[in-house]
């Protein structure tokens, strides 16, 4: 599956715009890695804990964008976008969105 952030796929010519898509993932804190992040807030520096569940957040709703395009039909997916949302305290939500095409061969 080509995935692109661009409106369009380089080389290639969209035959049609099959529908949006989405893949969302609401991720809880850990109190591990609160525990962790309160102790590096007092040096500073990177909270990898963080880093690392939002990785995964955000690899885990690709996945799910890619399998609903899949299911489409889909060539490919263009103009995928990321945004958050707070679901409630200690919980957000993160989604990826784009447009599934076909690709004219």
């Amino acid at each position: 599956m080509i995935m692109t952030t661009m409106e369009t796929v380089p080389g290639k010519e969209i035959k049609a715009a099959v529908g949006v898509v989405t893949g969302s993932v609401v991720q809880s804190k850990h109190i591990g890695r609160d525990i962790m992040a309160g102790l590096k807030g007092i040096v500073g520096g990177e909270l990898r804990g963080y880093t690392e569940m939002l990785t995964e957040a955000r690899n885990t709703a690709v996945q799910r964008l890619v399998e609903e395009a899949r299911m489409l039909g889909a060539d490919a997916v263009v103009g995928i976008r990321f945004t958050t949302s707070t679901i409630m305290d200690g919980s957000s939500e993160l989604l990826a969105y784009g447009t599934a095409v076909k690709l004219r061969t």
